[in-house]
């Protein structure tokens, strides 16, 4: 089992649209997907057509009486893809969970009971620094960093960028880690002038290519189903599997994209 975190200190950069997608695609490949919504706001959950406010069941329930992972499972739109939903409660854990031994790894030992039925998990994380952001990467094999391509974005990549530093301290590992950029719109000076930043300042750990600007994701979020399903075709979709089979190389998995037509970042627009 493989464990993937798409985290970012900032909002609004398509870290649900990077969890959904790639864990649909993941599926589509014939693995077992398990999606994990930290963020007390809940949009992976309601993405997926429930309401984080009145879910039996949620990500909290593990956090809160070491209920196991499994019995917190709700099947989606796709086959091999489940869900561990979000509650608003999850806001509450940094005050009950801040002094409490082992509280940093409370995540990590819940997924353990369920590695013999899961192939890769995917944690969608808030977007600031705490308790939920200090499980999820104590847990994780891999961290994907979504930063949208505007300068205030940037600035979210710096701080997490620092969170990293001192989790692969406390880790006494390092977290292997890429940066994506996202929401790229080459008409705009300031999508592009911020690849050119993210380039010049993180080109070791930058992927080569952009996830594009594309309004079919606002349109496949609004039917609660992946763009994939919608739209398999769909430029945002090439991006992710692009993207999918990049990580799957670094992680030295086996992908589908040998052969392939790349698709180049000059062909998003």
């Amino acid at each position: 089992m493989e464990t993937w975190v798409i985290a970012n200190q900032k909002g609004g950069v398509a870290k649900t649209t990077t969890a959904i997608t790639i864990g649909a695609l993941l599926a589509a490949r014939g693995n077992r997907v398990l999606l994990v919504d930290l963020d007390p706001h809940g949009s992976l959950t309601s993405y997926l057509g429930h309401d984080p406010d009145t879910v039996d069941k949620s990500i909290y329930d593990v956090f809160q009486s070491d209920v196991p992972m499994e019995e917190n499972f709700y099947e989606t739109c796709i086959n091999d893809l489940w869900l561990v939903p979000a509650s608003p409660a999850l806001a509450t854990l940094d005050r009950q969970l801040g002094a409490r031994q082992g509280g940093g790894t409370i995540l990590k030992k819940g997924l353990s009971h369920v590695q013999e039925k899961i192939d890769y998990v995917l944690i969608d994380c808030p977007p600031t620094m705490g308790i939920l952001m200090v499980n999820a990467l104590a847990a994780a094999d891999f961290l994907i960093i979504p930063v949208q391509t505007e300068f205030l974005a940037l600035k979210g990549l710096e701080r997490m960028e620092h969170t990293l530093s001192m989790v692969t301290r406390a880790r006494k590992s390092p977290i292997p880690y890429l940066i994506v950029p996202t929401m790229y719109d080459r008409r705009t000076r300031a999508s592009r002038e911020s690849l050119e930043i993210l380039r010049s300042s993180h080109a070791e750990d930058l992927w080569d290519l952009v996830i594009p600007v594309d309004t079919q994701f606002r349109d496949a979020s609004k039917r609660g189903v992946p763009l994939t399903v919608m739209n398999s075709h769909a430029r945002g979709v090439l991006a992710f599997e692009s993207l999918t089979d990049t990580i799957l190389e670094i992680r030295g998995k086996p992908h589908h994209g040998e052969g392939e037509d790349v698709v180049e970042v000059e062909a998003y627009g």
